[in-house]
């Protein structure tokens, strides 16, 4: 079978967009990446990456960047909000031995530079102060037209632009987006940890890292080191949200930060006194668009442009980073243009079950992490303590295999086409 090189054109040049990028360019294709801000950048705080994110980054080359930039945490503790009594404990140290990966914590910024320095060893195009003003699907091929005034043409456009995607209002026409307003807010902070080293009550969250949630009524907070351990990252999740906006360049007010959790464990309050600088996210919960693609296949949505997730479940640029794994696996055999229907079609089959689980069990965290002091929160607690997350939960997560998957579709569809073959009519 004869392999047929494509020209793609990805909007958007975060985690999804550069990710997309690298698998498409090893599996053959010519890419360039347009992405809005001047240069490579990053607003955003700490990520944790799940084994099954680390695992493709591993077969991108990215063990040794992620041993000296990232942490690998020893676990996860869950504790109680008002005296940090531990609900739950979650061992990270044998992830290697049951998955094959470890976990890791990393900042959005190296991980971001990282893809960017791996897009450009893939001979990706990366241009930066490149914002889409318009799509245009009609001619002979799809094209775009940046607000500079200048047209780019690919024979495939992607759509990785996040959730105020210009190629999901596109692809979405007329139809009103379907958006609840949760009425969180997250903020996100960085301490450099020689603050923390310096208490002997914040010490140990340094010298012993884990990722450490702390669970209260209307909120709930997260903390874990990053940098390689040199600083230590935080979020905190608040309801209800007064006056923030949907965009991480916001910044907040720390000492409304402090007010909104004076009540806390010592050791969040002691750690949010070290706060100089936080920023402010407005949480807005957005449903998948139902049809991820054009009927062409020459537009394809991927990550947060098609289903975005709340950030109770760690799990949103694992999400971005296995789309991009599925579409690359998808694209390394094509052979005509004409398959541009069936492989988008492909992608959208093989990612929409696994993404709305996972924004099911991020929609139901919310609810959970956040309940009011009481007999609910009681057999929540209870139930903390005898697991934070079933074995098979973890398996189905922390396992996924995009090339088993992709795999498994080609072995289906080619048994499809025996049995509907006319020689066995």
């Amino acid at each position: 079978m004869s392999f047929q090189s494509l020209s793609f054109v990805i909007i958007g040049g975060g985690i999804t967009g550069l990710s997309t990028g690298i698998q498409l360019a090893r599996a053959g294709h010519s890419v360039v990446v347009l992405e809005s801000s001047p240069c490579v950048s990053e607003t955003g705080a700490g990520i944790q990456l799940m084994p099954n994110a680390a695992r493709i980054l591993y077969k991108l080359g990215s063990r040794e960047y992620l041993e000296e930039f990232a942490v690998r945490p020893h676990g996860l503790v869950v504790r109680r909000y008002v005296n940090g009594e531990v609900l739950s404990q979650l061992d990270f140290d044998g992830a290697v031995e049951r998955y094959g990966i470890p976990f890791y914590n990393i900042h959005r910024r190296h991980l971001i530079q990282h893809l960017f320095d791996l897009a450009i060893q893939s001979k990706v195009h990366v241009r930066f102060n490149a914002t889409v003003s318009s799509i245009e699907l009609g001619g002979t091929a799809p094209s775009i037209t940046l607000t500079s005034g200048e047209e780019i043409a690919g024979d495939v456009l992607i759509g990785a632009d996040g959730v105020h995607s210009v190629a999901r209002r596109f692809l979405a026409g007329n139809i009103a987006e379907m958006t609840t307003i949760t009425g969180d807010a997250a903020y996100r902070a960085v301490v450099p940890v020689e603050k923390l080293l310096s208490d002997p009550d914040l010490a140990p969250l340094i010298t012993t890292p884990e990722v450490t949630c702390w669970l209260g009524p209307g909120r709930h907070v997260v903390g874990y080191c990053i940098s390689g351990r040199t600083e230590y990252n935080i979020v905190l999740v608040t309801h209800p949200d007064v006056g923030s906006a949907e965009s991480w360049k916001l910044e907040g007010s720390a000492d409304v930060m402090r007010n909104d959790f004076a009540d806390w464990d010592p050791s969040v309050t002691k750690i949010l006194k070290l706060v100089d600088k936080t920023y402010r996210w407005k949480l807005i919960d957005r449903e998948p668009l139902k049809s991820w693609h054009d009927p062409s296949g020459r537009l394809i949505l991927i990550g947060d442009a098609c289903h975005p997730l709340l950030p109770y479940r760690a799990q949103g640029a694992a999400m971005g980073i296995e789309d991009a794994a599925v579409l690359g696996e998808l694209f390394s055999r094509i052979s005509s243009i004409h398959e541009l229907p069936v492989l988008a079609s492909a992608f959208q089959k093989l990612r929409s079950p696994r993404c709305e689980q996972a924004q099911q069990a991020s929609r139901a965290n919310q609810h959970i992490f956040h309940l009011p002091d009481g007999p609910m929160q009681l057999a929540r607690d209870d139930r903390l303590k005898e697991s934070f997350i079933s074995e098979a939960e973890r398996k189905a997560i922390f396992e996924y295999d995009p090339a088993a998957e992709v795999a498994a579709w080609r072995e289906g569809e080619t048994q499809n086409r025996v049995l509907t073959s006319p020689s066995v009519q």
